[in-house]
């Protein structure tokens, strides 16, 4: 623990493993030589849960950091169980969080709308620019704490505009739902093992009309969609679907299964 009492602390949830083992190598590495100089160099004191040395209930300390320390730096690397579980907590408070994964590594699409950040922490530039953008990310939401968006916070807004009684605020659900759908889809396939070479003209026109979605749904910030702006994204969303089943098509994998819920999401509401 940090010994001033006004120094702002930075809890680094993380994968550690066992003393002496190639995860406990590695997480060391990571926090000493990128999220350490970070996070001092914007005025904070990182710790991880092996640091904590007061007296008491390990767990209770890790959520009660969790939870009221300004910032939380969380490297999803190997996908811990316990990592994600501390993320799920700090997602559902919406508070400030910065993600870091090996470079080597896809991010889970549980939390693929989350800017993350990665780091090979054996290559040098690497680790450099990735402790840049960890100075970058803490300096923006310490710009704004209050706009933390996150994967619980977004569902619930989502499920509140779906029970609305305005047509336009369920629409405005429809289309964030559409996008969402994309990016589960877009993940799905990066998870499945490549057994033929994807056109990248696929990848380019997928990227393209995710693109789109996302601009106006930005645009859009804060006010209603119109009757057709509504249109002219079902019909973005229905040539998505299509460069996502030829996307499936070369990529060997069943566009069937990925391409249903995305189907269901765009039926039209029986009224």
């Amino acid at each position: 623990m940090p010994k001033d009492k006004d120094t702002k602390v930075c809890f680094v949830i993380a994968p550690i493993g066992t003393e002496g083992s190639d995860v406990r190598v590695r997480s060391d590495q990571v926090l000493k030589h990128i999220i350490t100089p970070a996070a001092r160099e914007c005025g904070y004191e990182p710790i991880r849960a092996d640091q904590i040395s007061e007296p008491g209930l390990i767990t209770s300390q890790v959520i009660q950091h969790i939870v009221q320390d300004p910032l939380v730096i969380a490297d999803l690397t190997g996908r811990n169980p316990n990592v994600f579980y501390e993320l799920a907590v700090r997602h559902a408070i919406k508070k400030p969080v910065v993600q870091i994964i090996q470079a080597a590594e896809l991010i889970p699409f549980d939390v693929a709308g989350s800017r993350t950040i990665h780091v090979d922490h054996h290559d040098l530039d690497s680790a450099a620019k990735a402790k840049e953008e960890i100075v970058r990310q803490i300096h923006s939401v310490e710009k704004n704490p209050g706009d933390v968006d996150t994967p619980i916070s977004v569902a619930v807004e989502l499920q509140s505009l779906r029970q609305s009684d305005n047509p336009l605020e369920k629409s405005n659900a429809e289309i964030i739902s559409m996008l969402q759908e994309i990016r589960v889809n877009l993940a799905d396939i990066r998870e499945e093992p490549r057994r033929f070479r994807v056109h990248p003209g696929a990848v380019e026109e997928l990227g393209m009309l995710l693109g789109r979605l996302a601009d106006v749904v930005d645009a859009e910030d804060g006010k209603m969609a119109t009757s057709e702006q509504l249109e002219a994204l079902r019909m973005v969303h229905h040539r998505s679907e299509r460069a996502l089943y030829h996307l499936c098509r070369d990529a060997g994998i069943p566009p069937e299964a990925i391409l249903r819920r995305s189907r269901r999401e765009a039926k039209p509401k029986q009224e």
